[in-house]
């Protein structure tokens, strides 16, 4: 609310704003006022005024029902109903805030927001309540604890926040910007610049976001781009308050006259579909404040100051007998709102009184309100009445003192027989996974009962406690899990199994035997990890993004660079997306699409994998568009340069990937619109026909692409919705063919397994008398699977069953702007030679890449694995052999890699493995880009550069930057040590025999990086030494053995030399690029963390250097003592 306009004789009130504490009564405070109300220490009241009881309210015509004392003597600042539950929030000048229970105003809290300022405005949302302050943001329980607090610059004057969604705020104030905060991650994800500045109430429709300024204007803002559409000169002086309702805008202010501001009593009316001013409605009070009542009529509440309100419609004239008074203790009233069900309104005056005003005896103020929490009463030492009618009535509940006579409840030892029950049986998943150690037996934990409960049953049969005689003890009748035999084991979910060490003693090559590089799926979101592989084998999308670098602090492009990187060194060892994934989890448009997920839903499975991974396909897509088309060329880090991928006016993802399109509206008058656009993957889109016929996968694709469809659209000719005939006609096709398969039902799953069918019919006529039913593969015969003596065999029954899909599709564009899509095999003849055929015909064979699957798996909630066809250039690069020239398909599953047959990447069983996402290429299509990989990454990135933090001098610098003629070069020593903190704390259980089990390892964030010079006369000063900022919450930090303290890490109050993780990530890959050696203690570990694949002949660790067989790894701590006789962290120890 904007008080420039107010009274001056409010200011008197100045000296008594922070005295709401002293129990001593205001001087300006009625004293007949509070004469009946009892007060607590702190000068609370601590009962309601009541009306008087002759007071009677008649039902739709406003009353005063209750008035009560929020604080005595300091002015309320601000008032807000509730709308989650029946209570009415009250702040005031002294950033005290009050609540108040139902319309009897029972005191419910009362707490201090802000010692030094007042309260500016309340906002109520599931979990808690917002308040906003002169410079401060702050999220609190109803009962007072705090959920956060957010500062905001100390040059802010924040007036007003809009809540645009249930997790994200718009902030405004006096300044020439809008903050828009994130409320999940608590942190300002956009600054919108504001041409007027003073931005003090703001309001939102389903069109716009108004925002009232103190100059008197009103601009309506666009809701996505948040820009000017059109603004409203209401006042000459200065704006009061406004208010929004169907398509009419409200305001009150004042105006400029000679002397001053005055209150303008006519009230601006605009109507929002025109977008101009209607006739000014006159009233007779000073309008202060202004609010529509829309409950029969849409009227207009105008409330004075000095406590007159009417009501009028505002189309109308205002009739001097819809005016009422409110009796405000104080000479002012400084607040006032409306709840939601329209049936209360609340007044707060200048001496620290609510008044509540209702049209009914007994209001509520939501329509649906949930049941508030209240604190338990004490319970004295008292028993509960026993009724001794109730047949159930436990008598154990009656305290008996200990005797040794015999009770009357005892019953005699003829009567009765000792009867134990028996113990159920040991679930059989247990003896089947147990292992024997002596006569003790240890088996996992296999969660089908709640832990220490044992269900009884009082009537079941001897047989069922013999159930457990069904298990097998033969060790091959175990091997395979029963209610997984559907799911093949390859197939299903990857662990990683933890120990003491970590992952140091888990046997990745168990999973894979290839030597390329798996992906560790324990990271949040890690469930995109097969798509992650899908872009990487991909050629001129991996030498594309390698080559990539830019500026942006959380940049898609760049870490996925950077992750291919790590992929390309990698030798078989398992890499982590742990980087890409944090910079992915920064993105607002990933929150908004659903794409980030819990860890308890990622866990359990509970989202819906297939929908979800393609998503993150369009998603992915996109920004990297984006993301690459912002620069024309890829610029270095701190430098320009080239890169082979240019493109002017486009991404080369756009040529790689997009499809421009012409989408016809056809209107049955006749007139047709053409519009041009482009995308870049296209959905499976299903016949209805359900007769069972065969139907081609390239025709349920033409049908996908070429989609015509009838819908209502806007006809420019007519002027008005028109059944329409919407066509899309294909100009020039992608070099890759992405598609969403869209198996998202039964429908879709039933069109899949019918077509199947038809097609496995069909191809046993075709192949009648040459199918070899005996036929099998070898594990070791898999690399001459894709060469042209074995495509010549006739594929077994096996291979043909759950066929659909084609390993390749011929394309064609025809004259009339149509487009040809058949089924093609290697055996066919094309119809032109293959020079002719793409150059003048517009003929085009895709071949298929990759195929993602969505894996259906009750037990662990399933997984995402891709089948990938690895080229001949990828297999080069690992096998280091130039003679290579073969194709092989691939399965990866997260970490789990192995050569599969071909005709198992087409196979889809719809009852547990199910089609998500096709990749097709264009046949030769690596011959048409340069795929040349120049490192980005250039050696200034060493150079001195500026910290992030405010309050960092240069007399707390700990080190010195390298200098040109320092530059290190190949073998050069460089010492590292890395410090952490913590993010997510590691989730354990302990097992009946003692020893406990890491079911989910701790997540560590690197925190600090320190290289030291190896050598040269600088040799042992630091020239890097980094903190590194964090936006996301820490739960740890590791103070006795990191060293770093809360604030460390934080721009706004750090002192230390404060750096991005990505500025020091280059860093570290410049010199792991350049070819120096690290040496320090545990680095394995520090790798792992920042993210970073090194060389093991550049790494010197003594962790392994003083290791000895079989024996515990010494720490660094003895080393330092019995070699140097230094003792470290010691000061670390002694804070």
């Amino acid at each position: 609310m904007n008080f420039e306009g107010l009274d001056p004789g409010l200011a008197e009130y100045a000296p008594a704003m922070h005295s709401a504490l002293d129990p001593v009564l205001d001087a300006h405070l009625n004293p007949s006022l509070l004469q009946n109300v009892e007060l607590d220490p702190e000068g609370v009241a601590l009962e309601a005024l009541p009306v008087q009881e002759s007071v009677h309210i008649m039902e739709g015509v406003y009353s005063e029902l209750h008035s009560v004392v929020a604080e005595v003597g300091v002015p309320v600042s601000v008032s807000h109903f509730d709308l989650h539950e029946e209570m009415l929030w009250v702040g005031s000048h002294g950033g005290h805030a009050t609540s108040f229970f139902g319309p009897t105003l029972e005191r419910y809290s009362s707490f201090q927001v802000n010692g030094s300022d007042d309260i500016r405005q309340i906002q109520s949302l599931e979990n808690g309540i917002l308040f906003l302050t002169k410079n401060n943001l702050k999220y609190m329980a109803r009962g007072g604890l705090i959920i956060f607090d957010y500062l905001l610059d100390e040059s802010e004057d924040m007036h007003s926040l809009l809540l645009t969604d249930s997790s994200t705020l718009l902030i405004g104030g006096l300044q020439n910007h809008i903050l828009e905060i994130d409320l999940n991650t608590v942190q300002e994800t956009q600054k919108y610049a504001v041409e007027t500045p003073g931005v003090t109430i703001m309001r939102q429709t389903n069109r716009f976001f108004f925002c009232g300024h103190t100059s008197g204007k009103v601009s309506l803002r666009d809701l996505r781009t948040f820009k000017v559409e059109h603004e409203f000169d209401a006042f000459s002086g200065s704006l009061s308050d406004f208010d929004v309702h169907g398509n009419l805008l409200a305001t009150c202010g004042f105006s400029s006259r000679l002397t001053g501001l005055a209150c303008d009593r006519f009230l601006k009316v605009y109507d929002l579909r025109m977008m101009r001013a209607i006739t000014p409605l006159q009233v007779h009070v000073d309008p202060a404040f202004l609010r529509f009542i829309p409950t029969y009529t849409s009227r207009l509440a105008i409330i004075s100051q000095s406590g007159q309100c009417q009501f009028c419609e505002p189309t109308g004239l205002a009739n001097p007998a819809d005016i009422f008074h409110v009796n405000p203790v104080g000479p002012l009233l400084m607040t006032f709102d409306v709840s939601a069900s329209k049936q209360a309104l609340a007044f707060g005056d200048s001496e620290g009184c609510v008044h509540l005003w209702t049209d009914s005896p007994e209001p509520s103020f939501n329509p649906y309100s949930r049941e508030t929490e209240f604190a338990l009463p004490c319970l004295v030492d008292s028993l509960p009445p026993l009724d001794w009618s109730q047949d159930l009535l436990p008598l154990s509940l009656i305290p008996v003192p200990l005797t040794a006579d015999t009770l009357l409840s005892d019953w005699p030892a003829a009567n009765s027989a000792p009867a134990p029950r028996r113990a159920p049986p040991v679930d059989a998943e247990i003896l089947r996974t147990m292992k024997k150690v002596g006569f003790i037996g240890y088996a996992p934990n296999p969660r089908t009962r709640l832990r220490n409960q044992i269900p009884y049953r009082l009537k079941e049969s001897d047989s069922e406690f013999d159930s457990f005689s069904q298990v097998t003890e033969s060790p091959i009748g175990r091997e395979e899990e029963p209610h997984l035999h559907m799911v093949s084991k390859k197939y299903r979910k990857v662990t990683i199994k933890y120990s003491k060490l970590g992952l140091e003693d888990f046997d990745f090559k168990h999973y894979n035997k290839t030597l390329f590089a798996g992906l560790e799926p324990h990271i949040p979101n890690a469930y995109c990890n097969c798509m992650i592989q899908v872009l990487y084998f991909l050629e001129p999308v991996r030498c594309l993004i390698q080559n990539h670098l830019c500026q942006k602090e959380f940049c898609l492009a760049c870490e996925l660079g950077f992750l291919f990187h790590m992929l390309d060194l990698s030798r078989g060892d398992p890499c982590q997306g742990s980087n890409f994934l944090r910079a992915f989890r920064t993105i607002p448009e990933a929150s908004a699409l659903g794409l980030i997920l819990a860890d308890s839903d990622e866990a359990s499975g509970k989202g819906n994998l297939a929908r979800l991974i393609q998503r993150w396909n369009r998603f992915i897509l996109t920004q990297l568009h984006q993301d690459l088309q912002e620069l024309e060329v890829p610029q270095a880090y701190r430098g320009a340069g080239g890169s082979s991928f240019c493109s002017s006016g486009d991404s080369v993802i756009g040529q790689l990937f997009s499809c421009e399109m012409e989408n016809c509206s056809l209107c049955r008058c006749g007139s047709e619109t053409v519009r041009a656009s482009s995308t870049l993957l296209f959905t499976l889109s299903y016949p209805e026909d359900k007769t069972g016929k065969n139907c081609d996968f390239a025709q349920v694709l033409k049908r996908s692409i070429c989609l015509e469809q009838n819908t209502q659209a806007w006809c420019d000719n007519c002027e008005k919705y028109q059944p329409t005939i919407q066509t899309r006609n294909i100009r020039h096709l992608p070099d890759i063919l992405v598609i969403n398969c869209e198996v998202n039902s039964l429908k879709e799953a039933d069109f899949w397994r019918m077509q199947a069918e038809v097609a496995f019919k069909m191809a046993i006529k075709k192949h009648s008398g040459e199918i070899s039913k005996n036929k099998e593969f070898a594990l070791a015969d898999w690399k001459e699977l894709g060469s042209p003596e074995g495509m010549l065999m006739c594929p077994s029954i096996e291979e043909l069953k759950n066929v659909w899909l084609p390993f390749s599709i011929q394309m064609k564009m025809t004259k009339n702007k149509g487009l040809d899509v058949c089924n093609w095999t290697d055996g066919d003849e094309m119809q032109w030679g293959p020079a002719r055929a793409e150059e003048e015909h517009g003929v085009y064979v895709y071949d298929l890449m990759a195929t993602v699957v969505h894996i259906l798996d009750s037990r662990t909630g399933g997984s995402l694995v891709a089948h990938i066809k690895v080229g001949e250039t990828y297999h080069q690069r690992k096998e280091v052999s130039e003679g290579v020239t073969h194709q092989q398909w691939y399965l990866f599953n997260d970490f789990l890699i192995e050569p599969i047959d071909k005709h198992e990447a087409v196979q889809f069983d719809m009852n547990w493995k199910v089609p998500a996402i096709l990749y097709y290429i264009k046949r030769n299509l690596n011959s048409k880009y340069n795929l040349n990989i120049k490192n980005p990454i250039e050696a200034n990135v060493l150079l001195a550069e500026a910290s992030l933090a405010r309050k960092q001098r240069k007399t707390h610098t700990t080190f010195i930057p390298l200098m040109l003629n320092e530059m290190p070069q190949v073998g050069d020593l460089v010492g590292l040590d890395a410090e952490f903190v913590t993010l997510n704390e590691e989730e354990a259980e302990l097992r009946s025999d003692g020893t406990k089990s890491t079911i989910k390892p701790s997540q560590m964030s690197v925190a600090r990086i320190t290289c030291v010079r190896g050598q040269g006369p600088n040799e042992g000063i630091p020239f890097i030494d980094d903190y590194i900022s964090t936006q996301e919450q820490v739960v740890d930090y590791l103070t006795q053995y990191s060293g770093i303290k809360p604030g460390d890490l934080d721009a706004k109050i750090s002192s230390k030399h404060l750096t991005t993780l990505k500025s020091t990530y280059l860093k570290l890959r410049f010199l792991i690029d350049i070819g120096v050696k690290f040496v320090g203690h545990g680095l394995q570990k520090d790798f792992r963390v920042i993210n970073l694949m090194v060389p093991k002949d550049q790494v010197l660790d003594t962790v392994y250097l003083f290791h000895m067989p079989r024996k515990r790894m010494i720490s660094l701590r003895f080393l330092a003592w019995y070699f140097l006789g230094a003792a470290v962290f010691s000061s670390v120890l002694a804070l």
